[in-house]
């Protein structure tokens, strides 16, 4: 009996072996150096600024230093003009600057985007301007500006305008002059991101909507935009806050003149850090114009749906 209840009895399910961790946390580990270098890029600067937004800090004036509390904060909404002009034409230059950025570069993705002969010659220089710096773009429509050897020079030569005219230093031309200048380099920024959408709309829904007889304006309006929806929405959005934030161009064009016509907020806190010493006050403005950015992000992909189905 003994014998047989050993013989029925099934062996013991051999015991699984328990799987090592490390290989689970082997991409964690690698990618830890990066994710901590990028941490401290930008964590440390972001704390630092709220941090001094709080302060009185001047290294020119070390006597005024000290805890600011919500100084800082308070003269910029009750006691700074200059704060509310510089946001205005902020507001200003993003809205004209993304909005003809994205109806020519719309426009140029949909030319590129047929096929003719030199498509992709055309591609390339239609690109190529988004590849310069911004500095070197300024440097450029500086010296097309220039009232001796630029565009009005020739002009003048054919009776339009006169001579000496510098388009940068009126009151009256300097923000068309400023548009023109980021125009050349933004638009090609809206053309990539809208070309590469279009690549992948199918061509039978414009086939279908041919033999229902839709109009290429129907065509357009009813399977073209729909599609380029997300396309639009991000790009829209990632350009106004780089046209928000942009300082090089109008700082190399015009340094924020002529009599403070083209000083965006941003330009006016780096002038203020920079040119005053007056770090506090320029990081309060920098927490002020980072809350302004944020809740505008927010409430543009609230409204526009970003990501959702269109019912």
């Amino acid at each position: 009996m003994a014998q047989a209840a050993a013989v029925a009895t099934p062996p013991a399910p051999p015991r699984r072996r328990r799987a090592s961790a490390t290989p689970r946390r082997l991409p964690y580990l690698l990618i830890a150096p990066a994710a901590l270098l990028m941490l401290g890029f930008i964590a440390y600067p972001v704390i630092s600024v709220f941090y001094y937004s709080l302060q009185h800090y001047n290294p020119t004036k070390p006597w005024r230093n000290g805890y600011a509390g919500f100084d800082n904060f308070t003269r910029i909404f009750t006691d700074d003009p200059a704060f509310w002009d510089t946001l205005t034409f902020s507001a200003k230059w993003v809205f004209v600057e993304v909005g003809l950025q994205l109806l020519f570069g719309l426009a140029l993705a949909l030319i590129v985007n047929q096929t003719f002969v030199g498509r992709a010659l055309g591609r390339a220089m239609v690109f190529s301007p988004w590849a310069v710096s911004g500095v070197l773009t300024s440097a450029i429509w500086v010296l097309l500006y220039n009232s001796q050897t630029g565009i009005t020079r020739y002009l003048a030569d054919l009776g339009i305008g006169s001579y000496g005219t510098s388009w940068l230093s009126d009151t009256s031309t300097v923000f068309p002059a400023a548009i023109v200048a980021d125009l050349w380099r933004g638009v090609p920024f809206f053309a990539i991101l809208i070309l590469a959408d279009l690549q992948s709309v199918s061509k039978d829904l414009y086939e279908a909507a041919e033999v229902d007889g839709a109009s290429r304006l129907k065509q357009f309006w009813h399977i073209t935009l729909p599609h380029l929806k997300d396309a639009i929405v991000l790009s829209t959005l990632l350009r106004a806050v780089w046209e928000f934030n942009n300082v090089d161009l109008l700082y190399t064009l015009t340094g924020g003149g002529p009599a403070g016509e083209t000083t965006t907020l941003p330009l006016y806190i780096a002038n203020t850090s920079v040119d005053a010493h007056n770090f506090g006050y320029a990081s309060a403005l920098t927490t002020v114009a980072f809350v302004i950015l944020l809740f505008c992000s927010m409430v543009y992909l609230r409204l526009s749906k970003f990501g959702g189905e269109d019912k």
